[in-house]
């Protein structure tokens, strides 16, 4: 006899992992993931997604049943009419299958991606600690009906669960700070900065060697030597260890190197007093007395003359500077940010650097990793860049069809993330021209190039993962024939070809038969491509074009279903 759980069984058990979880000590972002991985267990929802209240946002900091874009949107619920209803609510809220109210998920539940989900079930609830809003859980099912038999006490249970979550992971972010004062001061400054500067995205692994190096360090008065690409956001990582650290509230002065003049430049660095040169009207502070205090971030350091180097190694050497025009030094407290996307080294062994001023900047080097090593990130920082210019532009939905998505992240982003903020920038407005799906970002809105690695990579020796799987090779084509015993068509309803299975729904009359290409005079490499070409198009057909379904249909990763669909033309 087959035992059935009891469905009152299943949520105990969830509640007692969630409690376990909460006594374990993991780590923050791993509480939340297997806290709404339980809540989907075991409630009738499709999706679902936890959110933590900074300020007036709601951010997402786990999902089921979404796309990863979503953790890159910040969601304001005054401009979201469902989430303000939520969180106006001490009980769990439910919205009506035909609700007028939009939905902030819509168009991200639907398997469909091109179909707005009109109807569907919908309940949220807000999450408090006493009488503290910290954040809300929202539930969405997309059968009708779904949550009728669901009682609001064990909603109610789970969401005082996942409010205790929230505030036991900002309990630990704060311990692990010297001062609950200094953890409340750097928060408020770090907000603001995210605002004004925007946040450092990525759940990657480089991405969290990046934020653990950075919080190392900031607390120290180490200089801090940033190295990366151009647009992999080293501004955007100092100002992280600037309000990190205990000068934060000090300035943070910003120098860029590579547009100082050199008959300026020093004035620029280290001020001048009146009458220093013609036009030096009154006396003027230069950076690193502006900085006092605080930090001074020199951008783009590769860039400076030689004889203004040994200038800038003297101040950071002694702490001292001197105007241009006066007799007296003056002390400065200064910390030190450089960055540049040059190979310093290599510079110093070409005489084109100082390699005393190199050792004095290299005390703490962290590289920036360059997008195509953090590819993981892109569906995160799409969601981000697309939330913000959606705002920007007034549009109430605008985000990515898969098939966009899956050509963002073939792409080898050379530009590396400014590249891709840009790129996203143009295609929202042609986005918003769609006559058909305003708001849904497709593949022809794109207007990427062939980067030069993307390029050798296509050109190389070498096979993918489809080249093989698909046979590319004329062994492989020959050794399926010998298997088969006879010539293999591609309409039949399960069939094998080049070490592929591949189940057909109807035949096609243009289908192949491998004895009908010999007799055509195909080469192995002109039929093995047709065969590939064939097959690839017979899986997009079955999936509705979608890229990554079509993948998985032929069992190989989408990044070389795409590669190889492009290399033989079908999209």
């Amino acid at each position: 006899m087959v035992q059935v759980d009891n469905p009152s069984d299943s949520i105990d058990r969830a509640l007692l992992q969630i409690a376990l979880d909460l006594s374990s000590g993991l780590g923050d972002q791993r509480q939340y993931q297997r806290l709404i991985e339980a809540i989907s267990q075991v409630l009738p929802c499709d999706a679902s997604a936890l959110f933590l209240l900074q300020k007036d946002q709601l951010v997402p900091v786990a999902i089921n049943g979404l796309p990863d874009e979503i953790y890159g949107y910040r969601f304001k619920p005054v401009e979201h009419p469902r989430l303000q209803a939520i969180i106006e609510s001490r009980d769990p809220v439910r919205f009506a299958a035909n609700s007028s109210l939009p939905d902030p998920f819509d168009q991200l539940l639907s398997k469909d991606t091109e179909r707005s989900l009109d109807v569907h079930d919908c309940m949220g609830c807000s999450l408090y600690v006493g009488d503290t809003l910290v954040g809300a859980l929202t539930l969405d099912a997309l059968t009708v009906g779904a949550f009728d038999a669901l009682d609001d006490v064990t909603v109610a249970t789970f969401a005082a669960l996942a409010a205790a979550t929230l505030r036991n992971g900002e309990m630990i972010r704060s311990l692990e700070k010297n001062s609950r004062q200094q953890q409340a001061l750097t928060e408020e400054l770090m907000l603001e900065a995210r605002q004004q500067r925007g946040e450092m995205i990525g759940f990657s692994q480089p991405m969290q060697t990046l934020k653990q190096n950075i919080q190392l360090v900031a607390p120290s008065d180490l200089v801090v030597l940033l190295c990366g690409e151009t647009g992999t956001g080293k501004e955007l990582a100092a100002h992280a260890l600037h309000t990190a650290s205990p000068r934060a509230t000090s300035p943070l002065v910003h120098v860029n190197c590579a547009a100082l003049p050199d008959n300026i430049a020093e004035s620029e660095l280290f001020g001048h007093v009146k009458g220093a040169f013609t036009g030096a009207h009154s006396h003027r502070a230069g950076k690193f007395e502006l900085a006092d205090g605080g930090t001074l971030f020199l951008d783009e350091l590769g860039e400076l003359s030689l004889p203004l180097q040994a200038k800038l190694l003297r101040a950071i050497q002694q702490g001292e500077i001197q105007r241009v025009g006066a007799d007296k030094n003056k002390h400065v407290d200064v910390r030190i940010i450089a960055a540049t996307n040059r190979n310093l080294a290599q510079m110093v062994q070409q005489g084109s650097f100082r390699e005393d001023l190199y050792h004095r900047l290299n005390v703490f080097p962290i590289t920036l990793p360059p997008l195509r090593e953090r590819k993981e990130d892109i569906a995160v920082l799409a969601g981000y860049i697309l939330d913000q210019e959606r705002r920007r532009l007034g549009m109430a939905q605008l985000r990515l069809h898969p098939n966009t998505l899956m050509a963002l992240e073939t792409y080898e982003w050379p530009g590396n993330v400014r590249e891709l903020q840009h790129l996203l920038m143009r295609a929202s407005l042609r986005a918003m021209q769609g006559s058909q799906l305003p708001g849904l970002i497709m593949p022809q809105h794109l207007d990427l190039l062939p980067s030069d690695r993307l390029q050798q990579a296509n050109n190389s020796n070498h096979h993918s993962e489809l080249d093989t799987a698909l046979g590319s090779s004329a062994d492989s084509s020959v050794q399926v024939a010998n298997q088969a015993g006879t010539p293999q068509t591609l309409n039949s309803s399960n069939t094998t070809i080049l070490g592929l299975t591949q189940t057909t729904s109807r035949p096609h009359s243009t289908d192949l038969l491998v004895h009908e290409m010999a007799a055509a005079g195909l080469s192995v490499k002109e039929a093995t491509q047709a065969f590939q070409r064939q097959l690839i198009q017979q899986a997009l057909e079955q999936n509705q074009g979608i890229i990554a379904k079509a993948a998985r249909q032929l069992q190989t990763d989408r990044g070389n279903f795409y590669r190889m669909a492009k290399k033989l033309g079908v999209i």
